[in-house]
């Protein structure tokens, strides 16, 4: 096995270094990191595993470097084992009451068989944590990060329990005799398509369906976290590997790690927890207003929702931008400044192997917001230009029918 920390100083973005050094931090008192049903392949396959969130995780293969595997994403299609994020099901007649007072997404208006991003909100308005809920005719399927999984689970069960000591009908389970295997990028429906047998020109982006691939049946969520069209397949345990294979065999197809998942997200402007969310975030702070709906907004009823409705009517402080910076690539926690003065920082930072320029996203004084606005950047005490630049930096390639 590849040393954690030779890994990390091989990768391009700051927020991959950042978050695996974390995790190596809190996996060394650990005795043993929890591993997917895949992690024998990825070894086999030259995955160079490295300690993330409590698990041995690959952070690229010695096929493909980081900036290649990302590049060859954008293109193609790859595959990347998620098998680690948390997994949910919510069952019972309360349960879109129960997960409304949690989140606020509009689960009520939401339709049978779509899914939407969402956030958990704490008493301040603050973001616990965001997460992909999909709504099915007799449950709630719900994916959150790895990272936040035990602080979830607190969060989930310590409300679950006081709303059942209510009379609350609803009960949530943890899906672990799944594994989650995301197909991303421009051909990743035509490989899904030759092994279901059929077209998938009617199945939209963010929704879900259960398929049967080559005789495994799965659920299958096109949604993802690149920027690109894909899939995220939920495959039984004893299957995943076959299944893997079975995507493989076309030569579209190519495994993908930590690394280029960090750098395609960040191009796309989708937010990493820790980095662009965490606890003292608001979701209209963070940009994220969209993700709560009309009625949402209107009504409250969740965490925080006090909070969350005066940034909606007073506007916010503080707003997340893009930047594309000139000279040496601004990291996480690079201070932003506007004319000589403090007014932000960068969250997460990298050279962008799409767009070949230096990209990075952050936090800065509302006002300072809109596109084209000239700010600058310290990196390695200098200051460097940065232009906010509207999100995300590269087109999103999602399904649209």
């Amino acid at each position: 096995m590849l040393s954690a920390l030779k890994v990390v100083k091989a990768l391009p973005t700051s927020s991959a270094r950042t978050m695996i050094q974390r995790s190596f931090a809190a996996a060394a008192s650990q005795e043993t990191l929890k591993k997917t049903v895949l992690h024998d392949f990825h070894v086999e396959q030259g995955g160079k595993m490295v300690p993330y969130a409590g698990w041995s995780m690959p952070v690229q293969y010695s096929n493909l470097g980081v900036g290649p595997s990302h590049v060859w994403t954008r293109q193609n299609a790859s595959i990347f084992d998620v098998s680690h994020m948390l997994a949910t099901r919510i069952t019972g007649k309360d349960r879109i009451k129960f997960f409304e007072s949690l989140t606020v997404a509009d689960l009520e208006n939401l339709p049978v068989g779509s899914g939407t991003l969402s956030v958990f909100t704490n008493e301040n308005g603050g973001i616990i944590d965001d997460t992909i809920i999909t709504k099915h005719q007799d449950s709630l399927y719900v994916v959150s990060n790895a990272g936040c999984a035990d602080k979830d689970l607190a969060h989930l069960r310590k409300h679950l329990a006081a709303f059942q000591n209510k009379g609350g009908d609803v009960d949530l389970k943890v899906i672990d005799d799944h594994q989650l295997i995301a197909l991303q990028g421009p051909k990743a429906a035509k490989v899904l398509e030759a092994l279901v047998g059929k077209s998938l020109q009617d199945f939209p982006f963010m929704d879900a369906r259960y398929l049967n691939i080559k005789g495994i049946e799965c659920h299958v969520a096109r949604s993802g976290y690149t920027g690109e069209d894909g899939f995220e397949i939920s495959v039984p345990n004893g299957d995943a590997v076959a299944l893997t294979k079975l995507m493989l065999e076309s030569p579209d197809v190519e495994l993908a790690g930590l690394g280029a998942r960090d750098s395609l997200r960040l191009e796309a402007g989708m937010c990493l927890y820790g980095h662009e969310l965490d606890e003292t975030i608001t979701p209209i702070e963070a940009g994220l207003t969209w993700t709560i709906g009309k009625r949402r907004r209107a009504e409250g009823g969740f965490l925080g929702a006090a909070k969350v409705q005066e940034h909606l009517k007073n506007g916010v402080e503080r707003r997340r931008i893009g930047l594309v910076v000139t000279g040496a690539p601004a990291r996480d926690g690079a201070e932003i400044f506007a004319n000589g003065e403090l007014v932000g920082k960068v969250t997460s930072g990298c050279p962008s192997p799409s767009l070949k320029k230096n990209v990075a996203m952050g936090y800065v004084k509302n006002g300072l917001h809109k596109s084209g606005t000239e700010l600058e950047v310290q990196v390695r005490g200098r200051k460097q230009k940065a232009v906010v630049t509207k999100l995300p930096f590269v087109p999103a390639g999602y399904h649209k029918i």
